[in-house]
């Protein structure tokens, strides 16, 4: 991961990127690669009619883990407010994500690594958004 490397080498960095904010940016972009990934490997199982919440949340999830992942990267000017109100959506897409590729990780060893990523970047959001002022 380069997040650490590119924010250091800005030349207007702005707002605060510390240490639990770049690990945040690199969970969500894990993150996104893996829901994207555990949602094509659940097109690709027999039962896909079990499987449709879980690809649902898979790429809701992948979706929000990009989009917070890009706001939380950039450094021209501020925006913690927003970056905040995308902290606390990824944590939340995360967990619900998370809560149901464990319903099928005993089947699906793809939905059970799904839900550690998933569980993982919530961590790191939830992390991330404590070191944000208010």
């Amino acid at each position: 991961m380069h997040a650490r490397e590119m924010i250091s080498t800005h030349p207007q960095v702005r707002g605060n990127a510390n240490d639990a904010l770049i690990r945040c940016i690199e969970a969500c972009y894990d993150c996104a690669q893996t829901c994207t990934t555990c949602a094509d490997a659940c097109l690709g199982e027999g039962q896909l009619a079990e499987l449709v919440q879980c690809i649902r949340l898979n790429m809701d999830c992948a979706d929000v883990c990009t989009a917070t992942g890009s706001v939380a990267t950039r450094r021209s000017g501020s925006n913690e407010a927003v970056i905040r109100a995308m902290l606390d959506a990824c944590a939340t897409a995360c967990r619900l994500c998370a809560e149901e590729c464990e319903r099928h990780a005993g089947m699906h060893q793809h939905c059970r690594i799904c839900a550690e990523a998933c569980r993982t970047c919530e961590d790191a959001c939830r992390q991330a958004r404590q070191t944000l002022s208010h």
